[in-house]
């Protein structure tokens, strides 16, 4: 069967130059075995170091404070398999994975191991910052998009992809002694609104939509 290459480019978001590269991050062992080629396991092992250095970076530079305990624990939910798993799913990537035999036999370790492979192949095609940003918005991102700090993560994964720094346009409604905050942010070229009953809690609820505007799938 052909390799759908141009739809999972699509989806996410990176146009390879060595297009094997995107087959070999979907090639299980069983079909490798069955078919020829180059397997993914390679690509999960590469894969994993470089999602733990991008990942240990965005943390480090999130929070200041953290101590090294708090960072690993953290580091350790962003990188588990059931994270990875619930990545892949919101991508909707595991239906391409090739595989010999049934499908309903791959298991969930399998399929988290998808976002591992991928990661890598886009690091030997083109590059850390390719590959990073391909993290933060899929994984880090996507998982942190709901924490108490949405106004930090977007800007943190703004910085991390090199983009400039949100801009933040609030207006105060209401009596003095019950305001109301509108604020909306914009980057990216997307903009989100939130509201509330102080402008930091209004920035914060933009950031979280807008955080939504920017992961939704394509």
């Amino acid at each position: 069967m052909d390799f759908p290459y141009e739809k999972l480019q699509s989806i996410l978001g990176y146009t390879f130059k060595d297009e094997r590269l995107l087959k070999e991050a979907f090639t299980h062992s069983t079909y490798a075995n069955a078919h020829g080629g180059k397997d993914n396991e390679r690509m999960e092992y590469l894969g994993d170091s470089v999602l733990q250095l991008v990942v240990t970076e965005w943390q480090y530079k999130a929070d200041g404070q953290a101590s090294e305990g708090e960072l690993t624990r953290e580091r350790q939910q962003l990188v588990c398999e059931d994270a990875l798993y619930q990545a892949v799913l919101k991508l909707d990537i595991k239906d391409y994975l090739l595989v010999e035999g049934s499908k309903a036999n791959v298991g969930k370790k399998t399929i988290s191991s998808l976002f591992e492979t991928v990661v890598a192949a886009i690091y030997l095609d083109g590059g850390y910052d390719e590959a990073k940003r391909f993290i933060l918005k899929h994984g880090v991102l996507e998982l942190q998009k709901s924490c108490e700090n949405p106004k930090g993560v977007l800007q943190e994964f703004l910085q991390g992809i090199g983009k400039p720094t949100p801009q933040y346009v609030c207006e105060k409604e209401g009596k003095d002694n019950a305001p109301v905050f509108r604020c909306r942010v914009t980057a990216l070229g997307k903009s989100a609104q939130g509201e509330g009953n102080s402008k930091k809690q209004a920035e914060q609820n933009a950031a979280r939509a807008l955080l939504e505007v920017l992961t939704k799938k394509r």
